[in-house]
């Protein structure tokens, strides 16, 4: 039996983004219920619809803005409310954490974004109304695995009480099994993986039945930087062929060039296709070692069975475990150990506190203001005023480190020659202080040392 359609209160007073959400909404599979302009309004029309989420406006006109009317909503109703608005700065935050709210998007915002916060929302407000703790467990009863195949916390046990980030190291160097129930996270993956892929003059092969990622990429597709295959669900074992006329054949050369395979196995495959295609990639790993890449499993999709199969076949698994959890990818120009947990403050104080050479290590291409404003937060979790980041990227460019050009309405920053000298030094600078300040750091070895120079 199907879940029922979430049913959606959308709050904003601007007709278009209220009519931008609706079309959105609708295409994603929800029933927007009702519209509002004001905090009074959408206070009234919640008593009377009763809808099972509030995307929620901040700056309205009227006597109530957002943060009020959410307020009245949580406490009262018991609904939950995402925020969605264009102001990201740390006192509007403040103010919009004491009321408990569900989410909180910045604008521009994409339909991943949405449906990722609503799903996470309507999950926990699950847990909640069965008066579970809201612990987070994995799908299939086993411990999670670190980067090195060895066992981690156990994901039942209190060290998820909260919201806790899983760090992970260099995706591009090994072969990952992604364990995922949440598509915009496996989206959130391949995207990242990608954009690795490209930095590091990787080619990548996609295969895939449904994505939205690729439009993105449409240069790299043009210039076969990334070459992908659609496939349906039952012609999955179609995928071989494909790799084998662009995987590198190890024996032929002495230094094959890398290649990483984004393996996105269908809903409906069928189990031994599963195993077969997975023995394929893995088999050719073991020949090649240049050859690196992600397979994801949809654990809702498939059965128990095959997803411990496969997880004893890629001893290196990430497991995306649920709503008060989240995955980090360390950048190329940072390193870390394997998988490690921290706390999402720990990750929100270093990201701000050392904000320039965070940014800067994403200008490996033309990026606006809000660009870097939504990698920041996809990447990291942490939300940045948009104004901290402007004044950045105007000092730069005064300083003769970045170039502007118009793109539309938007101002794209990149990097001029003496800009790439200057983010390489001061990259390089950053990596040195923190390996400084380490070196007194009490218990950790002289290798955990090294990883981190």
């Amino acid at each position: 039996m199907n879940d029922p359609i979430a049913t959606i209160l959308v709050v904003d007073d601007e007709a278009i983004i209220t009519m931008q959400l609706e079309e959105r909404l609708s295409t994603l599979g929800y029933a927007v219920v009702g519209m509002a302009a004001s905090g009074e309004d959408a206070v009234r029309k919640a008593q009377q619809l009763h809808p099972d989420i509030v995307l929620m406006d901040i700056v309205m006109p009227g006597k109530m803005n957002g943060i009020e009317a959410a307020e009245i909503i949580i406490t009262d109703l018991q609904i939950p409310v995402i925020f969605v608005t264009s102001y990201a700065d740390d006192l509007i935050i403040t103010k919009a954490k004491q009321v408990q709210p569900y989410g909180y998007i910045v604008k521009p915002f994409n339909e991943l974004e949405i449906k990722a916060a609503i799903e996470i929302a309507l999950f926990r407000k699950k847990i909640k109304d069965s008066g579970k703790t809201g612990r987070t467990t994995n799908h299939f009863g086993h411990q999670l695995q670190d980067g090195t195949g060895n066992e981690g916390s156990s994901t039942g046990s209190d060290d998820f009480s909260g919201l806790k980030t899983i760090l992970i190291s260099d995706i591009c160097s090994d072969l990952i099994l992604l364990i995922y129930s949440d598509e915009s996270v496996k989206e959130m993956v391949f995207t990242f993986a990608i954009q690795e892929a490209l930095q590091k003059g990787i080619q990548t092969l996609f295969v895939y039945a449904h994505s939205r990622i690729l439009p993105r990429f449409f240069p790299e597709r043009r210039d076969k930087k990334l070459i992908s295959l659609r496939i349906k669900d039952e012609s999955l074992p179609a995928s071989i062929p494909f790799l084998e006329q662009y995987l590198p054949a190890g024996k032929e050369t002495s230094s094959p060039l890398p290649v990483q395979v984004l393996l996105d196995i269908p809903a409906h495959a069928s189990e031994q296709d599963c195993i077969t295609v997975t023995e394929y990639i893995c088999s050719y790993r073991t020949k090649t070692p240049s050859v690196s890449g992600i397979i994801a499993l949809q654990v809702t999709a498939h059965e128990n069975h095959l997803v411990q199969e496969l997880a004893d076949k890629i001893p290196r698994v990430i497991v995306s475990v649920g709503a008060d959890t989240a995955l980090s990818f360390a950048h190329h120009s940072f390193s870390s150990r394997s998988v490690f947990v921290v706390p999402q403050e720990t990750i929100d104080e270093v990201v701000k506190k050392s904000l320039e050479p965070v940014v800067l290590s994403l200008l490996t291409r033309p990026l606006s203001g809000y660009d870097i404003v939504h990698e920041i937060h996809n990447r990291y979790r942490v939300l940045v005023p948009q104004a901290r980041i402007y004044t950045l990227l105007y000092q730069l460019e005064q300083d003769g480190y970045l170039t502007m050009k118009m793109s539309g309405k938007s101002k794209r920053y990149s990097p001029t020659e003496e800009g790439q000298n200057y983010i390489r030094k001061k990259l390089d600078e950053f990596r040195f202080i923190f390996q400084h300040v380490l070196d007194g750091a009490p218990g950790m070895s002289a290798e955990e040392k090294k990883d981190l120079s």
